[in-house]
């Protein structure tokens, strides 16, 4: 049997870090999303992060359509964002695009 490869790790020191980017990356938001989801004025989000906590809001403010949990409507705070119609939740990331920078 041929001798195991060393892998990245193996030396107990941890990996090289890559540099944040496409779904990681701390992106800026907008004041009306920022309304909506930060904790800190000037706080910088991932597109990730800013996913999970609307989907943690949705759930606090009980916005969920009760029959299809797919869907919510979103309330006074999230109509700048999101309109005034119900929306299907999955797709609520392309609402996000005109929000983060």
């Amino acid at each position: 049997m041929p001798p195991k490869k060393a892998s990245a790790g193996d030396d107990g020191a941890a990996p090289a870090k890559k540099g944040g980017g496409g779904l990681t990356k701390p992106m800026t938001l907008s004041t009306e999303l920022a309304a909506i989801i930060a904790k800190e004025k000037g706080e910088k989000l991932s597109r990730a992060e800013c996913v999970k906590r609307l989907w943690a809001y949705l759930k606090e403010k009980n916005l969920q359509d009760p029959e299809n949990k797919q869907f919510f409507t979103p309330d006074k705070t999230m109509e700048p964002v999101f309109g005034t119609e119900k929306i299907r939740a999955f797709s609520m990331s392309k609402f996000l695009k005109d929000h983060l920078s």
